[in-house]
């Protein structure tokens, strides 16, 4: 069971290693862009390239019959979206398994790569876990870690979590099957919370420091891409890096130096960072160098 991209690698892990997959449960198509266009998940496509059959309840809570139809030896979840019935959880002979993208009970929720970002976390990963009615909540029997650098986004992030992912629940499986599987119960004391990206959340709070501002750019990136005021329209920051320029204008400042139209800053509490790809509300996503091209009398130039 599983909808977005992070999904997919899971689903191709298990078929890779030659498990017989019954069925796939994903979330419903949507309607996309202007013309409404219907976009399948990533997860349904890569499911019917190979051949197994899809179901798309659009309220799983009411609609499962056909799932236990397929008596299934083992379920595995992952970004599903939709909390799961537990008559469901319960049916296969070994139960549920559950892939979450961060080290439990860190990061319970919807948006645990995003805000290991933006929290400043340096270390996460995934957890194979049993699935449970409270939010990832169950014992989990695996971990996996994964060291997040400073110029890891949610984006590069992401993309070693699901290596992570897929190599863990290949691990996971044959335990469970064995008997050998240890699971370990959360810790409730520890447990922190990973909410969806809320509307607010996109605007850059430059009210924190340098290094917050920082983790929460890179955060947003590749989506939904945060975003401060610029003259009163929304400044897009699609990438951004650490910087050693100073300057003494006000914080939230688009700046340049003096005699350079190459580079492009943002003032903070407690230093700079430098603006490398930016897109102007209305506009298309560009370089700094086309920004300032573009937009040079309202760019404040610093020497």
């Amino acid at each position: 069971m599983g909808t977005p991209v992070f999904a997919c690698s899971i689903l191709k892990s298990l078929v890779d290693a030659k498990y017989n997959v019954v069925g796939v449960v994903s979330q419903p198509d949507k309607r996309v862009g202007r013309k409404q266009i219907i976009q399948e998940t990533p997860v349904k496509e890569l499911a019917k390239s190979y051949q197994i059959p899809v179901f798309q309840p659009v309220k799983i809570k009411d609609d499962y019959q056909e799932i236990l139809d397929l008596k299934p030896d083992l379920i595995v979840t992952c970004a599903y979206g939709q909390f799961i019935p537990e008559v469901v959880l319960q049916a296969p002979t070994y139960g549920s398994l559950n892939v979450h993208a961060s080290l439990l009970p860190k990061l319970r929720g919807g948006a645990p790569i995003h805000k290991a970002i933006i929290y400043g976390e340096k270390e996460t990963g995934v957890s194979i876990m049993r699935m449970v009615k409270k939010m990832d909540a169950g014992d989990y029997m695996l971990q996996e870690k994964v060291t997040i650098t400073d110029e890891d986004t949610t984006g590069s992030l992401h993309d070693k979590l699901m290596v992570a992912g897929a190599k863990a629940i290949v691990e996971a499986i044959p335990l469970l099957v064995e008997g050998n599987a240890v699971f370990t119960a959360q810790d409730e004391s520890q447990a922190t919370f990973a909410y969806n990206i809320s509307k607010e959340e996109e605007k850059i709070d430059m009210r924190k420091s340098m290094d917050e501002v920082y983790n929460q750019i890179r955060g947003l990136i590749p989506w939904p891409v945060g975003y401060i005021m610029f003259c009163e329209r929304k400044l897009k920051i699609h990438e951004v890096k650490r910087t050693d320029v100073t300057t003494s204008e006000p914080v939230g400042t688009v700046f340049r130096k003096e005699g350079d139209k190459k580079g492009l800053y943002l003032s903070c509490h407690g230093g700079c960072l430098q603006l490398t790809k930016v897109q102007l509300e209305g506009k298309k996503a560009c370089n700094c160098s086309e920004f300032i091209n573009g937009n040079g009398n309202r760019v404040v130039v610093c020497k």
